[in-house]
This record gives C-alpha cells, sequence and structure tokens, in this order.
C-alpha cells in the first residue's frame, strides 16, 4: 500500500512515493532538471502556464512509477503542497484563461494596499488577519480591473494546488487554508469575507466549493489515471501551501512548535493556538492544516528575504572556489559575536517584518586592523539567525509560547554555526529531520483517508537526524551580540 505526494513549486514539480506502513520514500522525482522558466513580461510580473506544471507532473509520476514498479492500483490516497498565493483563472469548460499570476509578482501591491486602507486597517486584521497586500484576491482584483472581457469568462479561480486537483479530478474545489492564504477567509465569521467581495467587486460564485484539507476531496478521474498510469477513483485527500505543509513533514501541528527553511529566502513559521494577528503586520497568519471551525490553529509566518543569498554573496566574495563547508570552518575561528561585526540582511527587496519599507544589507562595526572575511562570515550567519530570532519575538508578542524549533537538514541548516547561533539566541532546542514536502504531502493523503489515526501515527516514523541544544555557557554573548545587532536595526529603520 502506498500514498503519493506532490509539491508543486515554482522552481520544479516533485513527486515522492511513501510506502504507508513504515512512512518509507521509495521513489523521488522532479521536473524540469533545470529550473522552470517564469515570464515576466514587466517588471515585476511574475507569471507560469498553469500547463507546464501538468506536464512537469505527467513526467514525475511516469518516473516514480518505473523508479519503483508500483501499480497505479496500488496507490490509496494523493496529497498536494503548492506554491502559496498564485491564481489560475478558467472558464466553464475547465480550459484555462491566462497564464497563473504567481507568488512572487507584486503587481497587485497597489490594490491591496487601497483595500488596506478603504475596509480599514482593524477590519482586515481583525477579520482576516493580514492586509490584503499581494495576495490572491488582490491579484484577482487586478485582472477584473485590467482584463475587463477575460474576467467575465471566469468560472472559477483557484490556488496552483486547487488546479493540480482540478486536472487530476474534473472537479474545482478548495480549503480554507487556501481560502486563508489568498486572504479571503474572514476568522471572526468563519466564511469567505462579503465584505473584501464587495470591495473589489468579485462575485461569491468565482469561489470554488470549500472541501477539508484532510478527507476525500475527490478523486481521480478516468482521463488523468490514464494519463499518469494511476486508478481511476483514487482519492484526493490532502492539499496545502508548501509552508504549512513543511511545517505538517516537520510533525508541527501543536502551539508553539516552529518549522523552519533556510534557502536563499528564510521562513519561520510558528502554530499559534488562538485567532490573533500582529497589529502592524509584520507576518502574515494563515490557516494551519489542522484548523477547523472548531479548533483553532493558525500558522503565523515570518519571511526573510535575505538568507541563503547573503550567504552566497558572501561566499563569491571569498572566492567561488570555496565550499560552504570551507567557510563553515573559517567563520568557526570567530567567536560568538563576530567581535562586533554586525551584519544586517535585508538586501533582497523590501521585508515585511520591516513594514515594507526599503532596506538593505549593511556591515557595520568592522576594524580594518582587527576583522577579515572569518567575521564577516560569522556575521552574515548570526545577522541572519537574529532577524529570525526577530521574527519569533513577534510572534511570542502575538501570544505564542515557543517550545521548539524543527527544521530540515539542508541549506544553512546544514552549517552548525547557524544551527548553534539560533539555538543559542532563541534558547530553544532545535530538530533537524530527513523530510521533504513532496513526502509530507504524501503522509497527509494518507491521514486524509485514515490510514493514520493522527498526525503522530502519520510521522512517527520521521528520522531525527540531530537535535542542537542551546549552550547555556554562551548565553550572554548571543544575547549581547543580538543586543547589537537590534540597536543597529533601530538605527537603520530610524
Amino acid at each position: 500500500m502506498y500514498l503519493l505526494g506532490y509539491d508543486i513549486g515554482s522552481s520544479s514539480v516533485k513527486a515522492s512515493l511513501v510506502k504507508a506502513d513504515d512512512g518509507r520514500c521509495v521513489a523521488q522525482a522532479f521536473y524540469p532538471g533545470s529550473e522552470a522558466p517564469i515570464i515576466a513580461v514587466k517588471p515585476g510580473w511574475a507569471e507560469q502556464d498553469p500547463e507546464s506544471w501538468w506536464q512537469y507532473l505527467t513526467l514525475a509520476t511516469r518516473d516514480v512509477l518505473a523508479q519503483s514498479g508500483v501499480k497505479g492500483e496500488e496507490i490509496k490516497a494523493i496529497g498536494i503542497s503548492y506554491q502559496m498565493h498564485g491564481l489560475v483563472c478558467v472558464d466553464r469548460d475547465l480550459n484555462v484563461l491566462r497564464h497563473s499570476i504567481i507568488w512572487c509578482d507584486s503587481r497587485a501591491v497597489p490594490l491591496g494596499n487601497r483595500a488596506f486602507a478603504a475596509l480599514g486597517e482593524d477590519f482586515c486584521l481583525s477579520h482576516l488577519l493580514n492586509s490584503p497586500g499581494n495576495f490572491t484576491a488582490a491579484k484577482l482584483a487586478w485582472v477584473r480591473e485590467n482584463e475587463p472581457s477575460l474576467y467575465s469568462r471566469i468560472h472559477k479561480i483557484m490556488l496552483p494546488g486547487d488546479y493540480i486537483a482540478m486536472r487530476l479530478s474534473g472537479e474545482c474545489c478548495t480549503t480554507i487554508e487556501g481560502l486563508s492564504e489568498g486572504i479571503f477567509w474572514d476568522f471572526k465569521r468563519g466564511e469567505v469575507s462579503q465584505e473584501l467581495l464587495d470591495y473589489f467587486g468579485i462575485d461569491r460564485s468565482l469561489i470554488p466549493e470549500i472541501k477539508p484539507t484532510f478527507g476525500i476531496q475527490s478523486r481521480v478521474n478516468a482521463d488523468a489515471a490514464a494519463h499518469l498510469g494511476l486508478q481511476e477513483g483514487t482519492p484526493i485527500s490532502y492539499r496545502a501551501g508548501d509552508q504549512p505543509n513543511n511545517a505538517l513533514s516537520l510533525n508541527v501541528f501543536e502551539p508553539g512548535e516552529i518549522a523552519s527553511t533556510a534557502g536563499t529566502s528564510g521562513v519561520v513559521y510558528g502554530v499559534l493556538g488562538e485567532v490573533n494577528y500582529d497589529p502592524r503586520s509584520r507576518v502574515n497568519t494563515f490557516a494551519h492544516v489542522n484548523h477547523t471551525p472548531a479548533l483553532n490553529r493558525l500558522g503565523v509566518l515570518l519571511c526573510i528575504n535575505g538568507t541563503g543569498i547573503l550567504n552566497s554573496w558572501m561566499r563569491r566574495l571569498l572566492g567561488a572556489e570555496m565550499s560552504y563547508a570551507q567557510i563553515n570552518e573559517l567563520a568557526a575561528q570567530v567567536p560568538v559575536g563576530s567581535e562586533g561585526v554586525t551584519v544586517l540582511p535585508f538586501g533582497n527587496g523590501a521585508e515585511r517584518m520591516l513594514e515594507n519599507r526599503p532596506s538593505a544589507c549593511s556591515i557595520s562595526g568592522v576594524d580594518f586592523n582587527q576583522h577579515g572575511p572569518a567575521h564577516l562570515m560569522r556575521a552574515a550567519q548570526e545577522g541572519i539567525v537574529f532577524s529570525f530570532m526577530h521574527g519569533i519575538e513577534i510572534m511570542k508578542g502575538m501570544g505564542m509560547e515557543v517550545k521548539r524549533i524543527r527544521a530540515g537538514h539542508a541549506n544553512m541548516f546544514l552549517s552548525p554555526i547557524f544551527r548553534s547561533s539560533l539555538a543559542g539566541v532563541a534558547g530553544l532546542p532545535i530538530e533537524l529531520y530527513n523530510t521533504d514536502g513532496a513526502a509530507g504531502a504524501a503522509k497527509g493523503a494518507g491521514m486524509g483517508v485514515d490510514i493514520y489515526h493522527d498526525n503522530n501515527d502519520a510521522f512517527g516514523s520521521l528520522e531525527k537526524i540531530a537535535t542542537i541544544e542551546p549552550c547555556a555557557a554562551q548565553s550572554q554573548q548571543y544575547a549581547d551580540a543580538y543586543g547589537r545587532w537590534c540597536e543597529q536595526l533601530k538605527k537603520s529603520c530610524s
């Protein structure tokens, strides 16, 4: 008995085939082999053709079936993770009307900002838990305003994961988690926000039927089954955006648990047990995968744009021939606090945590007679860690009692300095696991058809690689270094 998980990213589409009884991943594949193209007709625009996601999914599905020798009838459920905040529009025949406006497209920012002012900050934050910002609802409003003839032909709008489920089943549906990330969901009233729809002039009929995040949402139809080598009727029983799904993949379900990633950008995603928001909208709050009308489970998401990209920039300064392992060894020669050198890692666009102020990376405290490349490398990693800590403090201010941090053993979490610095400044253990989003989505599908009793049953086989405990002897050094970093941040924002 097997479970199939998909992760629909903007760079690639990944498929993972998981053996249900022991949670072991038996085959994985991703397409394309190089990064998928993003269409940018104008500055700030970012689009992809949804048909390309289906083509990549087709190749990945056939690949994992060929690798494993598993037959379609042996797959008992399908789960989907996907790039968040995108917009897909289809007509009555379920044909795509235009390229998807994806997560990193910024054309709708002015419309979201106007909605925030017109609807009122108090209303948006207390009901939607976010500014309409640059999310799916604002992107749909942009289509309505700028492409009225196309807009008039829209039958349903979907997020990228909803579209993939539709291609598999022929049915349009979505989830509360998905609607919340599109900023359509009213958390106070427990329904799609009519006020938001009315303001943007969006008809409620464009929103697909709402299904539970876990449960049989639809089933693979005959056409998709024949095309992919699956069995007709296989249930699609789980779907979530990539960051909530990353938390699920790390078995982060309960209040106070944090899931973190640190690739080109970095994410701290914490679970909150009550409906709340940051009054300054420095973090985003969405429904977590296990949120229901009866159980508040919210995912509070902090994104730092300048994470791995800062580390790679520093590497280029030292010479591309140096490996990251060598850079980590160099940085380890410097004590905690980098002997006074401080780096603010904000050089990859406006940061929401800084309330979208224009920002740039800055390096301070350098003494030409004392400091060298090793200091810069350590200060860069500490600067990223301190930005994560700043976000954790925002979450604490929202009422989150943070207990632990979980992360995949990848990207910057491969660095011992990064891991120990985050554990040290946060005073929290960091648990590292061997997992990925597609495998997590497969196990989510198993939860959706009751193969697993609960999340602990589903993720009991999750492979923990290491636990990094905070070093009590260095706690004051981390506190002092973080204090200097906060002072520098305060100066830069004044």
